[in-house]
């Protein structure tokens, strides 16, 4: 190889070994325990620069071809891009990622790579084991240390639990009987994001993931925004599902700044003319509730029952108030908007004069599952509701998440999940910032959320298109494929700098493969999804064209049935 030559070093025996490593890697009863290999005994290559977070090694062509056949999946991928090697630093053992390859010009038939550190494990002298392995790393190699293949064994036990409660939800690549698993507490401490493509797996996989959450946490309260009605069939069973038939989410819940967007159509100076109107009326039509007399003061915000008569009313009367110089459009307006409100009955799950009666507990029960009686998911089916409130409605579930928490500060802790399906039209960046409720809402939750308990799971195919302070306060990402470089940049910037060679691999992975860091794995690790039972998949299959295309018969029928539920807006 033109560095040395490399001598033969004692296995890394460390199959029986515990670590505070990565998580729920618990070997399956029935895994091989593979007797160490002769490739895994003898270096691969040495070390020839080094930086603080990284190092640059060269590899011997004949030892990489060498371990290529080697029954140990991690030992045949030795040295390739996105596969661990291990160096030894002192009495410890550097774990490393490959991040890339080159021919070395300089030697006959060598490769050159740049590796991440990902963290050291300390060796037991008399046997040669490792034991205590932790992220980051506190003593690096000196230049022409040798370097190892990473064996299943090593990797079983730097995968293992450290006893922390955990989810498994699939396998770590590149072995097939290594569980990779997520720390429930830390992922949900500190929130997480879910980004892939369109067609990756990434609602199934997201399925996955909250399935499992509810099976070690029966009595959880998880809320999830769903905007396309795909996962009221994977959680039918195990969860409340909420749609426009259900839902009966009361009016007066909104605060003021939600009842602008619903309510006022115009912007500029005549918008503030609207707003202070606006303010004044439903002030007082809120104040005509027997609960705000027993209240005392209440304010425009607060979220006290009143008649969608009385606010009407209370427009009228101050028009009858103007003089003939003033202009009464703007009162106009609001009133039309509230009439076209009324009476639409696409509303009806919202504006319908029967949610006027106080069930704010019951409301607010229902939704966060408490009790939630072993289902404690609800999913919030938003795909009906008229799509100039949507957003003003997932405002309102979210403001209603941050401020029970905010003002359950005095009771006993109970921590609520929030999960956002399509996160990147609620939460966009600068150029597609539209100022809505909704935005600053989750953008408060992501920077707050964590003192009140309150965790953000966020799910997107487009996390470019993504506020980016927000993906920055997610502490676990679990990166699916991505095909756009933009979105890639993106991802890239917000990981750490010891996952950057696993990213690389992100155009690569297969579908319902990822990669996973942050503070729910002990190191970046790729997974491979359990697949899942049939029952428990959201609706989101590709329809098969040819397949459907070579079908016919009902097409009359369905038609005319399309058209009347078109007409009826689903009633």
């Amino acid at each position: 190889m033109g560095h040395g030559n490399l001598e033969r070093r004692e296995p890394l025996d460390s199959a029986a070994t515990r670590s505070e490593g990565a998580p729920a890697a618990h070997p399956r009863p029935q895994a091989v325990v593979r007797p160490v290999s002769d490739n895994a005994m003898q270096p691969i290559g040495v070390v020839v620069e080094i930086a603080g977070s990284g190092s640059q090694i060269a590899l011997d062509m004949q030892r990489l071809n060498e371990c290529m056949g080697d029954d140990d999946p991690s030992v045949a991928l030795a040295g390739q891009v996105g596969s661990q090697i291990k160096i030894r630093a002192g009495n410890a053992w550097l774990l490393a990622s490959v991040r890339n390859q080159r021919q070395d010009r300089r030697a006959n038939g060598g490769v050159i790579a740049d590796v991440d550190f990902l963290g050291e494990g300390m060796e037991d002298k008399p046997t040669g084991r490792i034991h205590g392995f932790r992220r980051g790393v506190t003593r690096y190699p000196v230049p022409g240390a040798k370097i190892y293949p990473a064996t299943t064994a090593d990797l079983r036990h730097i995968y293992a639990s450290d006893g922390r409660a955990s989810i498994q939800i699939g396998t770590v690549y590149p072995t097939n009987d290594i569980r990779a698993g997520l720390y429930v507490d830390a992922m949900l401490g500190k929130h997480f994001a879910l980004l892939g493509s369109t067609g990756t797996g990434k609602s199934t996989s997201a399925a996955l993931i909250l399935h499992r959450i509810c099976d070690a946490a029966p009595e959880g309260h998880i809320v999830m925004i769903d905007p396309h009605g795909e996962y009221a069939a994977a959680f039918r069973e195990t969860g409340l599902i909420l749609d426009v038939s259900n839902l009966q989410l009361p009016y007066w819940l909104m605060n003021f700044e939600e009842h602008c967007e619903t309510l006022l159509t115009t912007s500029g100076n005549e918008r503030q003319v609207d707003m202070d109107i606006l303010a004044k009326c439903l002030l007082r039509a809120r104040a005509k509730n027997r609960l705000a007399e027993t209240m005392g003061k209440i304010t425009v915000d607060s979220p006290i029952p009143y008649l969608l008569s009385d606010l009407a009313n209370e427009i009228q009367n101050e028009m009858g108030k103007l003089d003939k110089a003033t202009s009464s459009a703007p009162y106009m307006r609001i009133k039309s908007k509230l009439d076209e409100l009324k009476g639409d009955p696409r509303y009806q799950f919202m504006f319908s004069g029967m949610l006027v009666s106080d069930t704010m507990a019951e409301f607010i029960a229902k939704i966060f599952r408490m009790p939630g009686g072993g289902k404690p998911i609800s999913i919030i089916d938003v795909s009906g509701v008229p799509s100039d409130i949507t957003s003003t409605v997932v405002a309102v579930l979210s403001r209603l998440v941050f401020d029970f928490a905010v003002w359950g500060r005095e009771e006993k802790t109970r921590p609520i999940l929030l999960v956002c399906e399509e996160a990147h039209r609620y939460v966009p960046n600068e150029a597609n910032a539209d100022g809505s409720s909704v935005g600053m809402i989750l953008s408060r939750i992501a920077k707050e959320g964590r003192k009140y308990g309150i965790s953000l799971g966020l799910i997107t195919q487009r996390p470019s298109d993504l506020a980016e302070g927000v993906l920055s306060q997610c502490g676990t990402i679990i990166a699916m494929r991505l095909n756009n470089d933009r979105d890639q940049a993106f991802v890239k910037a917000a990981m750490p700098e010891g996952a950057r060679g696993f990213l690389d691999s992100i155009p690569a992975l297969r579908n319902r493969e990822c990669i996973i860091c942050g503070e729910g794995v002990a190191i970046p690790i790729r997974v491979s999804f359990d697949s899942l039972e049939e029952a428990k998949r959201p609706a989101s299959e590709d329809p098969s064209f040819v397949e459907l295309w070579n079908e016919s018969g009902g097409e009359e029928d369905a038609v005319q049935r399309v058209v009347r539920r078109w007409r009826s807006q689903g009633r």
